[in-house]
């Protein structure tokens, strides 16, 4: 199956489940192909879990999901060695990570202890149990979702942590059509149901070389390089975009370009990438973390004063 057409009917398969929020399901998919983690903050019922089924489902991967609760412990998440009495040895009985997309609800409710439990899972794809390394599999996503309001018993997310995220984004509030679609699709029966396997693991595998094989010209290059170093210098920010957050912005920007079935970027995919890839990054001053989505604004503003490149071409075809 070619990419874009694997893209295309994983697309419309999650569509059967999720009205609305194309943008969201965009970037579920980038961060699928590019190797990397996502972030939902919303309110409860927007259909967060349903989205990370409906992809799971869609493309016939292993699904694993913990909810994050301030007992848990870190060996709920990647595992425990048991002592077999019958058999006198120990047998390891694999965590919830060893899966290839892993639903993380509620992430921010469980102690700091436990939250960095995912980090070596995140960024190593790999999991150490009593001095043993577990290799995960591959594709491994993990999905973290967590209630931008309720913030009691909550433990905030540190920045190491955050920055370990590609992308951060939310569903929010249905249009009025789209809720009128949600009641009539949905409304008769309280179980909704999951969608069918439209793409193989090896698909998803083909679609991840095919987003690192996109090109990207030295100009863009550069762009990127220009747009983080302003976040370094903005007006109300402490600390701003570290150079794992550069290469996110790369990988989501070819991401995009490969939605739209093309083998390389433009400034536009570099522009639609930057707010949900840079803001979570931003360490903000205390009087700009008052003002609502203020980080945002911040990189809006960043990309609206910096200068787009004019090349003829960004193909690599000269």
């Amino acid at each position: 199956m070619e990419t874009l057409q694997t893209i295309n009917a994983i697309r419309d398969n999650i569509k059967k489940s999720i009205v609305g929020n194309d943008e969201a399901i965009d970037l579920m998919l980038i961060s699928l192909f590019a190797g990397g983690h996502i972030l939902l903050e919303d309110v409860p019922g927007t259909g967060k879990t349903m989205l990370v089924k409906s992809l799971a489902a869609s493309v016939s991967c292993k699904f694993g999901r913990i909810q994050f609760t301030p007992d848990l412990l870190p060996s709920d998440i990647t595992g425990v060695n048991f002592f077999n009495m019958k058999k006198s040895e120990f047998e390891f009985i694999p965590g919830a990570v060893f899966s290839n997309i892993l639903l993380a609800d509620e992430i921010n409710r469980a102690t700091p202890r436990t939250q960095s439990g995912l980090l070596e899972c995140m960024e190593e794809r790999q999991a150490t149990i009593d001095g043993k390394t577990y290799k995960l599999a591959s594709p491994f996503m993990v999905v973290a979702t967590q209630n931008p309001v309720e913030n009691m018993g909550t433990f905030p997310l540190p920045e190491a942590q955050l920055d370990r995220f590609l992308v951060k984004t939310s569903l929010g509030y249905p249009r009025v059509e789209d809720n009128v679609e949600i009641l009539a699709r949905f409304g008769a029966s309280s179980e909704v149901k999951g969608a069918d396997a439209v793409a193989t693991e090896k698909d998803v595998l083909d679609a991840m070389a095919a987003h690192a094989a996109v090109y990207a010209h030295r100009d863009l290059l550069r762009y990127i390089s220009v747009i983080v170093e302003k976040t370094r210098n903005a007006a109300g920010v402490l600390l701003g975009v570290s150079p794992r957050g550069a290469i996110a912005l790369l990988k989501v920007a070819k991401g995009f370009a490969l939605l739209d079935g093309r083998g390389y970027i433009t400034p536009d995919d570099v522009k639609k990438a930057a707010v949900p890839t840079l803001a979570h990054r931003l360490v903000l001053t205390g009087s700009e973390q008052l003002k609502r989505d203020a980080a945002r604004g911040i990189i809006a503003e960043i990309l609206e004063n910096t200068a787009v490149p004019t090349e003829a071409r960004f193909d690599g075809i000269s």
